[in-house]
């Protein structure tokens, strides 16, 4: 995987803009196998490109900090990690590239703490074995939730990210299980996530939509290999 900065806007902390200290407008995460949301799109290619802004590092920064707080020394046996769910914004549906993201970044983190993420979209689920560096998909039978409780039994800990992907498809009664910390990525409707929300006493989180300069970097991102076309090209003078 790659990860490369695209355009750039000055900083708003003080100290970065004292310094005169400009930084990434837009990050862009490229994977040769595509990402997980676009996988079970039936004739469309997998999304190979993951667009990040500040609201999705933000977003990140809330979940990596409720890891800190579960691993560090002072917590109890007892201490649950916090649940989440991401609202995305009227109009634009949810943030795919939040979930990609987070994936992207617990699959990163220390190994020995965070051994194994569980991705669940549409009718697929998958297991990431960070140990093994095996990565494991569920269909229907076994379901994944019973393999899931079977590793949080044994005391193995985890995350996992819930990806809203169908329709009035919440997530199933028995998630998170103990020893999990968990998200779920939704789009801005009630429907799709206020009675999991409700029941697990879960933390919202709304994602803004992007700013007009994140999508011009995307843009150009997207156009980079294109050729460029001459004025005769485009029949200006």
């Amino acid at each position: 995987m790659e990860l490369q900065a695209v355009g750039q806007t000055l900083e708003t902390d003080d100290g970065v803009q004292q310094s005169g200290a400009l930084r990434s407008r837009l990050m862009v995460l490229t994977s040769d196998k595509g990402w997980p949301y676009s996988w079970n799109l039936k004739g469309v290619e997998s999304t190979r490109d993951c667009y990040l802004n500040c609201e999705v590092e933000r977003v990140w920064q809330i979940v990596k900090g409720d890891l800190t707080e579960w691993f560090s020394s002072h917590r109890g046996t007892y201490f649950t990690p916090g649940r989440h769910v991401l609202i995305g914004t009227a109009g634009i549906g949810k943030s795919m590239n939040a979930g990609s993201y987070l994936l992207y970044q617990l699959l990163h983190y220390d190994v020995e703490q965070l051994p194994m993420v569980a991705y669940f979209i549409g009718s697929q689920s998958f297991l990431f074995d960070k140990i093994t560096k095996t990565v494991s998909l569920y269909m229907d039978d076994p379901r994944i939730e019973d393999v899931v409780n079977i590793f949080s039994l044994r005391g193995v800990k985890g995350y996992i990210i819930y990806d809203v992907a169908l329709a009035s498809r919440q997530p199933p009664a028995g998630l998170p299980c103990k020893g999990r910390g968990m998200i779920v990525v939704t789009p801005p409707d009630k429907n799709e996530y206020e009675r999991w929300t409700k029941k697990m006493d879960a933390i919202e989180i709304v994602i803004d939509c992007p700013e007009e300069n994140d999508v011009r970097a995307m843009c150009i991102w997207m156009k980079r290999n294109r050729p460029c076309r001459s004025k005769r090209d485009t029949g200006r003078r």
